[in-house]
């Protein structure tokens, strides 16, 4: 295996099998499965009623199944989850226990490969059925210098809108498709422009305070620490807040440690 290819152990795949599975996917989830192609995975949620994510996951066409890429501790709520609403649609679901994803920033030759469809920046990703022993990568490290939070290591279930981790800006959502559990709230938002909360990069000359730390402008809190190491961390903070914090000409301070905040590239094209 190459160097550059790191096994991604907190990542599981689901596999779906059945005649109904795209026709019942696309009732459920937030990114339209008519994206899905044999060279293009999707990138998705599943929210609750409310609009908040329950989970996310990448969607692989692998020819005679669907590969689901989630989160390895919550697969099994996953998979319930996707159960219950399966009734009587001609479909099979199991985590494949034999099955492992990878990441590299560079393309990847083996296994069913697949570019991050998130963000090109981030590299291209793999569905392999063996793995060995390699070095610790940087994937981590890697999404948090492109302000790219992820379900289970910045966020957890039912905490976050979409708007919130920026998913509409990575390609979690269709705005066009028909519905899905959560679309009314998820529409409302984007159509009166409620944007209130981003994920933004946070960048520290010292050490990175842990998470769920408070970032202060003065004496108001406008956010908090999601995630990070080597001097950087993705932060959720309140828009208005920092709008104020700049016009006002405040220090932004965390654990008593100093910190700039800038918004990821492609939220500043989106």
């Amino acid at each position: 295996m190459s160097e550059h290819i790191e096994i991604l152990d907190d990542r599981a795949v689901i596999r779906l099998d059945g005649d109904d599975g795209r026709s019942f996917l696309q009732g459920l989830i937030t990114q339209d499965l008519d994206q899905l192609t044999s060279d293009h995975a999707i990138f998705s949620a599943l929210l609750t009623p409310q609009g908040k994510i329950l989970f996310d996951f990448m969607i692989v066409d692998a020819g005679a199944a669907l590969f689901i890429d989630c989160r390895r501790e919550t697969a099994p709520a996953l998979l319930k989850r996707l159960t219950l609403y399966k009734l009587r649609a001609k479909v099979t679901l199991a985590i494949d226990e034999n099955l492992f994803v990878a990441a590299s920033p560079a393309q990847i030759s083996t296994g069913l490969a697949y570019q991050d469809p998130r963000l090109k920046a981030l590299g291209w990703r793999a569905i392999l059925d063996r793995t060995e022993d390699v070095p610790e990568g940087s994937y981590h490290q890697r999404r948090r210098s492109f302000g790219v939070p992820e379900f289970g290591v910045d966020f957890a279930s039912d905490e976050m809108f979409l708007l919130d981790v920026n998913y509409d800006a990575l390609n979690a959502v269709s705005y066009k498709k028909g519905c899905f559990v959560g679309q009314e709230v998820t529409s409302r938002m984007k159509r009166k422009g409620e944007v209130r909360k981003r994920t933004l990069i946070a960048e520290f000359n010292e050490r990175t305070p842990e998470k769920a730390a408070s970032i202060m402008a003065g004496p108001s809190t406008i956010g908090e620490i999601l995630s990070g190491s080597d001097n950087r961390a993705l932060a959720l903070i309140r828009l208005d807040r920092w709008r104020k914090s700049k016009s006002d000409g405040a220090t932004l301070t965390c654990d008593g440690v100093e910190l700039r905040l800038r918004l990821p590239d492609y939220l500043e094209q989106a």
